[in-house]
């Protein structure tokens, strides 16, 4: 009987590495994920502007026109706009084409 008593120490251990081992799975394998696309919605939904097509929570396709601070102005038909939370914007279809700036070039032709 004495040495079973000597042994039961070992057997405590292990039910809770088991459940460190269970915490440690559900981080890598829900937590950590939902905060990576949670993160990539906030920055495509900080990141929009005009003329950028985009799908609403609903399913609702519209052309950015405006955003403001927590909302954002959408033409869904020709000279229909309707204002939604930043939140419900889904995806961008397409991002507006912004005018890239060329560096500028110092010419030659002028010389002292």
């Amino acid at each position: 009987m004495q040495y079973a008593a000597e042994g039961g120490g070992a057997a405590g251990f292990t039910p809770i590495l088991m459940i460190a081992l269970l915490f440690g799975v559900m981080y890598f394998m829900m937590i950590r994920p939902q905060q990576k696309r949670r993160r990539e919605a906030e920055a495509m939904q900080s990141g929009l502007s005009a003329g950028d097509e985009v799908v609403t929570i609903g399913g609702l396709y519209g052309t950015v026109t405006g955003v403001e601070d927590d909302s954002v102005l959408l033409e869904i038909a020709p000279g229909v706009q309707t204002r939604y939370a930043r939140p419900a914007i889904a995806r961008v279809v397409t991002k507006a084409e912004r005018p890239v700036e060329s560096p500028v070039e110092e010419s030659d032709s002028v010389k002292d």
